[in-house]
Order: C-alpha cells, then sequence, then structure tokens
C-alpha cells in the first residue's frame, strides 16, 4: 500500500492518476487485479518527476502501454504502474519517423501514409504501443523492430534522460536489453524511405486482412503467448498436440490460432496461468520441447 502522504505526493507530480485501480480495463486480456496506483504522464517532464518520486520513496514501478503481451495476476500490482499511453506524439525528422512510446500500430502506419514514409508496413496489425515493440523487438517473420530502429530516447530511474543510437543497442529474438537498468522508453526513432502513399496504403491493408483472418484479434487476448522455438512455431506444436479450443474457465487456446489465448467472457488470471501450463505440459509431454512464454507475467504472487 502507499502511505496517504506519498499519494498526495503522487497526485502532485502527475495530472492524471487513479488509486487501488482494478487493472482488467487497461489490458487487452480484459483481466488482473488492482494496482496500488495508474499513473499516466502526458509528457517528458512528468515521467521524469514521476520516477524519481517513486525512486526517492522507494516505490516499485511497471510500465504498461496497451497492455498487450502482458498477464496482470489477480492479486494485482504492488505500487505504481505507469502508463505510457498519453504519450503519443509523433514527426518526422529528415527520413526518419520519431513516434513517442504510447503511439499505436495504427498511428504510425497511417502517419506513414499520410507523408509517404515507407518501412514500418510490416508493424501492420502488431498490437501494442512503440514502447512495447522495442521491449519485445516485435516482429514477424524474419523482420523485426530492431531492423527500422535509428535511436531510443529514455529516462531512467531517478529522473534523468538520455538516448542511445542503434550501434548502442542490444536486441534479440523478443528481447531488448536497456542501456539504463530500469530505464522507460520515451520515444523510438524509425528509418523510413519514400515511397507512393497508395502503395503504402495497400501493403498495409493487405496485412491487416491477413492477421483478420488468421489471429483472434476481435476478441480479448495478450497477443503471442509463447516464443517459437528455434526452427518450429509454437501455434503449430500447440495445435498438433490438439489443444486447440482447450478451456478451463473463461479463458480458451484460440481454434483460429493456437498461441493465442483468447477471454471467452469471465476469465481470470488463474483461469489463463492455468491453461498455459497445461499448454507447456502438454507439448512437452507430447513433442519433448518445452514453451517459453513470450507475454510477460506481472503481479503479486498468491
Amino acid at each position: 500500500m502507499i502511505a496517504q502522504a506519498t499519494r498526495e505526493a503522487l497526485a502532485d507530480q502527475v495530472g492524471r492518476i487513479e488509486f487501488d485501480a482494478p487493472l482488467a480495463r487497461h489490458t487487452s486480456l480484459r483481466v488482473g487485479g488492482p494496482a496500488d496506483a495508474i499513473a499516466s504522464p502526458s509528457n517528458r517532464r512528468e515521467l521524469g518527476a514521476l520516477l524519481k518520486l517513486c525512486q526517492d520513496h522507494r516505490i516499485p514501478f511497471h510500465v504498461l502501454g496497451a497492455g498487450f503481451n502482458t498477464l496482470v495476476r489477480d492479486e494485482g500490482i504492488e505500487g505504481v504502474v505507469v502508463s505510457m499511453r498519453r504519450m503519443r506524439g509523433l514527426a518526422l525528422e529528415q527520413d526518419s519517423i520519431r513516434a513517442e512510446a504510447g503511439t499505436s500500430h495504427s498511428q504510425i502506419t497511417n502517419f506513414g501514409i499520410e507523408h509517404g514514409r515507407s518501412g514500418l508496413e510490416f508493424a501492420a496489425g502488431i498490437p501494442g504501443t512503440v514502447g512495447g515493440w522495442v521491449t519485445m523487438n516485435a516482429g514477424i517473420g524474419v523482420r523485426e523492430i530492431e531492423t527500422v530502429i535509428e535511436d531510443v530516447d529514455w529516462i531512467g530511474p531517478g529522473g534523468n534522460p538520455g538516448t542511445a543510437g542503434r550501434e548502442e543497442l542490444e536486441f534479440r529474438y523478443r528481447e531488448f536489453r536497456f542501456p539504463v537498468e530500469g530505464a522507460v522508453i520515451t520515444s523510438a526513432r524509425f528509418r523510413t524511405e519514400p515511397r507512393d502513399s497508395d502503395v503504402i496504403r495497400k501493403e498495409v491493408d493487405r496485412l491487416l486482412q491477413h492477421r483478420s483472418e488468421t489471429q483472434p484479434i476481435h476478441t480479448p487476448s495478450c497477443g503471442s503467448v509463447f516464443k517459437n522455438p528455434e526452427g518450429d512455431f509454437a501455434g503449430r506444436l500447440i495445435e498438433t498436440a490438439s489443444l486447440k479450443g482447450s478451456r478451463i474457465g473463461g479463458a480458451e487456446i484460440s481454434s483460429l490460432h493456437a498461441n493465442f489465448i483468447v477471454n471467452r467472457g469471465g476469465a481470470t488470471a488463474a483461469d489463463v496461468l492455468a491453461l498455459i501450463k497445461r499448454a507447456q505440459a502438454t507439448v512437452a509431454k507430447v513433442h519433448g520441447i518445452t514453451l517459453e512464454t513470450e507475454v510477460r507475467i506481472v503481479g503479486r504472487t498468491p
């Protein structure tokens, strides 16, 4: 719990803050217990002040974008959840697009179409926000965010800002190593090139249509649950283990794409976690492969 005096200090630093707020409405799976506080800074100044206050008062914090790729336990999260969804600035910088961490895939791809800048079409439909894309090195097939990154801006846990160019950044499969431990990404600059807007739009529409046909994008989910093991696909392994449509409570392994767990209504985080364990155990038994979660599981343990 956060002491009353600290709550007042937090409210003074951030214009929008909620206390004891359920996280189910802040995550794409629509599950999760309460956070002690959810703070939504609107700019780098507010974010820096918030992070410094958390450091000074020894309050743990957890960063959240659109709530994809995140499973919050039913017991909720201790400390402050820092929501980046109000930081959504976009700008052209010579041959690049600068996007703040809360920018969504639709905003940045539409911006590219509007300005005739190509290079980010592959990200159309990848759920979440720019901060999450960088943190998870999001991508499709052989193309990932690291291939178009020019630099990343962040603010450290004490409120100090920093910038690192591509050569200073370390990316791995679905992973990004922060230059400063505990830093929060505030924006990223992406390399683009000129291209006809209609051509960009057609490619974006094609990718969005493909996602609509192959992924349960209209049902609450957290995106891909498991990382693809080398040389194979998690969805194929789960499907061939006869797990499509498996259900625990309100959570279900999607019948459309087996690497998605969807909320059919009334699911709890415990339901989802139990289904994750079932998938891991069954795939290990059938295929001899241990699936590693891609979704981040956070919050208090029961």
